[in-house]
Formats: structure tokens, C-alpha cells, sequence
């Protein structure tokens, strides 16, 4: 990969498909509910991992949870839970295997609400991404009121992994909230975009 014209965020350095994502995903608005529920998903998975462990089985995910379209995912059953234990391509963890099948069924409850779940999503920032100016890694925080809100909400909707930490560095992936630090080049480059909530 080419070198990138700036300096980048200091956690996006640990490799190449770290780099990659940080480049070109990471805190880019996203309001599609198959991307949602993807990036919800693994940030759920990540618990108690590295990300760099989760972006190594991504493509595992995809295959494997049919491209996280959650029409598709809440037919899983538990047979396909036993199936997807017995799979290195993803993390064999029951609790969350089971809570992406119960997720997809929820994210399909507030699709019926709100129209899409990107559209949802979007509100708890009142569908503008929060501009921050975080100088390094260590002005990042864990959690933030809105992402304790977004939680709670989340749960009482029945989502499964959701704590605040979870939903903060959702909220970070998926661009609700610009948290790249003011001396990378993506900072600036991702701050004029908003999401896409078109169901």
C-alpha cells in the first residue's frame, strides 16, 4: 500500500489490513443496513480480541453470515449456530454467534419502525456526524453519553453485545462520529460526508 500523503491515526499502524481500513473505512459515514449490522457485528466480536484479529476473519464473516444481509441471517437457526461453532473462519464464540442471528432479527424489527436501520442509527446524532479534534490516542475516550444512550436503547430493542464501549467504536467505524486524529489525512477527508440513508 502506498504510503499515505500525512500523518495517520497512531492505532491504524499495526499492518497492512489495518492501514487498509483505517484509509478507507474507518469513520466514513454509513447508513446502509447491511453495513450496519456488519460493523455492529464485528465490534461485538472484537470484544475481548484485537482488531486486527477481527479484520483477518472479515471475509470469513461475510461468507458466512451471507454477506450481513439481515433478512438472510434472521433465518438462521440453531442448527446453523452448531455449523458456524465448528468453523475457524470466524470467532467460535457461541454467545456471539447467537447474537448476530438475534441482532439481524432486531435490526429487521426497526427496519419496520423507522424504515431502515441506518435511519434509525442516524438519530442518536441527529443524523450529522460529530465533528471532534482529537489530538492523539490518548484523547479517544471509551464511551460517551450518546454511545451510553445508543446502548441502552439498543438493548431495550433486545440487541445482544451492545454495551457503550461496543457502540462507541461502532459509532466510530461507521462515521457518526469524526474521531480521526487532527494530524491524519483522513480527518479533514471524511469531515464534508454524510451518510446515505436511503432504505
Amino acid at each position: 500500500m502506498a504510503e499515505a500523503k500525512g500523518g495517520r491515526c497512531a492505532w491504524a499502524e499495526g499492518g497492512d489490513l489495518d492501514r487498509s481500513y483505517h484509509d478507507l473505512e474507518w469513520g466514513v459515514p454509513r447508513g446502509g443496513d447491511a453495513e450496519l449490522f456488519e460493523a455492529l457485528t464485528l465490534e461485538g466480536a472484537q470484544a475481548g480480541l484485537s482488531w486486527s484479529t477481527i479484520l483477518k476473519k472479515r471475509e470469513g464473516y461475510r461468507r458466512l453470515f451471507r454477506g450481513f444481509n439481515p433478512d438472510a441471517v434472521a433465518t438462521l437457526d440453531n442448527d446453523a449456530v452448531d455449523a458456524l461453532l465448528l468453523d475457524p473462519a470466524i470467532v467460535r464464540h457461541r454467545g456471539k454467534i447467537e447474537s448476530t442471528l438475534n441482532n439481524a432479527r432486531c435490526v429487521l424489527q426497526v427496519r419496520g419502525e423507522f424504515g431502515s436501520f441506518g435511519r434509525y442509527i442516524w438519530t442518536f446524532v441527529d443524523g450529522r456526524p460529530v465533528q471532534n479534534r482529537r489530538r492523539s490516542l490518548k484523547d479517544l475516550p471509551a464511551t460517551t453519553p450518546v454511545s451510553l444512550r445508543l446502548s441502552r436503547d439498543l438493548k431495550r430493542r433486545g440487541f445482544r453485545f451492545v454495551g457503550p464501549t461496543t457502540c462507541y467504536a461502532f459509532m466510530q467505524a461507521v462515521g457518526m462520529v469524526n474521531d480521526h486524529e487532527v494530524g491524519c489525512f483522513r480527518h479533514d477527508a471524511v469531515s464534508g460526508l454524510m451518510p446515505d440513508l436511503d432504505p
